[in-house]
């Protein structure tokens, strides 16, 4: 068929990643802007967190070693394994700054092949060595660090030697690519074919597509395709007890899903090896505007006409007024609603002219455009967007607590959450930090049933106690959204740090469904050990 490409050779490159902090080492806060940002928050430290070399680190002994046959998949270099024992959460960072890497994997490995996963898992299982999908190590949830304590070794499966795109369907507007591919290279290798996945979660440059399937992440698009759920047609799954491929269909019901089952279990239940992903033509018509609110009621209730007005906007970011200002985006006390619309097929001017005027119904007033030589409220969210992780580093090293958690409820709770989170959060803070926070909330993501809020909470800490003060602010948010009614993640994925808020969330009859696979599946007990759930008996 002249429409369908196989693609042998695709982009293996892998950027330069910090081993303590966020994304691109090069775009880390110097000391003298960490010192800057630390002023804007009354009783942060003074000076910066000196950043650890790599031979000044004191990493656990390698307990164990990979046969023969395997020695050159892995690796036990110091930078290496310092690289894959955290993820990029707050309280990651912290530890990785303080030195502290006593969680390190004793080997990583990088397979090049679907068979190389299959020998380790092998070797893994009758050696009792616990085995870590690192993704791209860009979670925020504790889900790439060993915690159980008890395998004889770990080994942190790094896939990043397979990122290519093995086949394009054009025909069917879909591709086989294997679960190692980072967001620019999988871009990168669809983008002669005039196509693309759509999906770009602020770890784009930073995170696989294993990765987002893994966690079921969600990606920056507010409506419609929200999650990377939504663009899966197929899996092919390694386990410890066989290699799973589910069939390519446009949808199917015949039974629960087999691609359900993986899809979230977040590395606990199989490796995701390659994936058939829903692509579509690249878009080439695109238009923005902002909108501005005097009040945040009256912004949440122009959101919640356009979620349900079948518009499906690309972009539908509110920011509270305290997000607009950290952002740089407005001050002055409103709130700020960022409209995008975007289509590969016909011009959407008139789309975006509808979603205004619904959001001027409810009192928003439309921004006239970028000043002179400025950007536009839209531009500027997007610079902060991605700007954001490597200024939560820069505040770590000022000893600053900086939470983020995100949720979504129902239209009718929203309201009372948001109110709760300001209040009971706030407290929390106070109490484990004796300072007043800021906490502010913008939505990521929204739907004709509901938002989805995203927290940001900053307040001063005391060097030396910055995680037990992050790890006692994380506990009360969870149980302020389980209060309410909101689920404990939205798109960041369970791990370990979620752990308590989902297993209030889950129902116990799935929690022994899960049981029984992980069972069936992984009967060593070696994947991923204490994400999702803790294993029967």
């Amino acid at each position: 068929m002249p429409d369908r490409t196989s693609l042998p050779h695709g982009s293996d490159a892998v950027p330069a990643r910090s081993w303590w902090g966020w994304g691109d080492p090069g775009q880390a806060l110097p000391d003298a802007e960490c010192a800057e940002l630390a002023a804007l928050v009354p009783g942060a430290a003074g000076t910066a967190l000196p950043v650890p070399s790599i031979a000044s680190l004191e990493l656990p002994p390698v307990r164990v070693s990979a046969p023969r046959t395997l020695a050159h998949l892995v690796s036990g270099a110091p930078a290496v394994r310092a690289g894959h024992t955290y993820g990029k959460a707050f309280r990651d960072v912290v530890r990785a700054l303080r030195g502290d890497l006593a969680a390190a994997p004793d080997l990583v490995a990088f397979p090049r092949e679907e068979r190389d996963v299959v020998d380790l898992l092998d070797w893994a299982s009758g050696a009792d060595v616990a085995v870590i999908p690192y993704g791209a190590g860009s979670s925020v949830v504790g889900g790439v660090e060993y915690r159980a304590g008890s395998h004889s070794g770990v080994l942190s499966m790094d896939l990043s030697g397979m990122g290519r795109v093995l086949e394009i369907d054009r025909v069917s507007r879909s591709a086989r690519i294997q679960a190692g591919a980072l967001g620019p290279g999988l871009e990168a290798q669809l983008r002669p074919h005039g196509l693309t996945l759509r999906h770009f979660p602020q770890s784009f440059a930073f995170s696989t597509l294993g990765g987002w399937l893994a966690t079921r992440a969600g990606g920056h698009y507010a409506t419609l395709h929200t999650h990377i759920d939504d663009l899966t047609a197929a899996l092919r799954v390694v386990t410890p007890a066989g290699v799973s491929e589910s069939l390519r269909l446009p949808g199917s019901g015949a039974g629960p899903s087999p691609d359900r089952l993986f899809l979230g279990s977040e590395g606990t239940l199989g490796i995701i090896t390659e994936a058939w992903m829903r692509l579509q033509d690249r878009p080439v018509h695109k238009a923005s505007a902002s909108v501005v609110f005097d009040r945040f009621p009256a912004a949440v209730d122009a959101v919640r006409a356009i979620a349900q007005s079948g518009l499906h906007p690309a972009n539908c970011r509110l920011l509270d007024p305290g997000e607009a200002a950290l952002s740089g985006v407005a001050g002055g006390g409103g709130s700020v609603l960022v409209l995008g619309v975007e289509s590969a097929h016909h011009p959407v001017d008139g789309r975006l002219a509808e979603l205004v005027a619904l959001a001027r119904d409810h009192g928003g007033s439309p921004t006239a455009g970028a000043p002179a030589g400025g950007e536009s409220a839209a531009e500027a969210w997007r610079s902060a967007f991605l700007r954001m992780p490597y200024i939560r580093d820069g505040l770590a090293r000022m000893s600053v607590i900086s939470e983020t958690f995100e949720t979504a409820c129902t239209w009718d709770r929203f309201p009372e959450l948001y109110e709760a989170v300001h209040r009971d959060v706030g407290a929390a803070v106070r109490a484990a930090t004796g300072a007043e926070p800021i906490v502010n909330c913008r939505f990521t993501h929204v739907y004709p049933d509901g938002p989805a809020p995203y927290f940001t909470v900053i307040a001063p800490g005391r060097r030396g106690s910055e995680v037990a003060m992050w790890d006692a602010v994380k506990a009360a948010a969870m149980r302020t959204l389980g209060e309410h009614r909101a689920t404990v993640t939205h798109h960041h994925a369970v791990g370990r740090d979620h752990r308590p808020g989902y297993d209030r969330q889950r129902p116990e009859p799935f929690a022994l469904a899960l049981r029984a696979a992980k069972q069936a599946l992984d009967p060593a007990g070696i994947l991923n050990p204490g994400v999702l759930f803790d294993p029967a008996g």
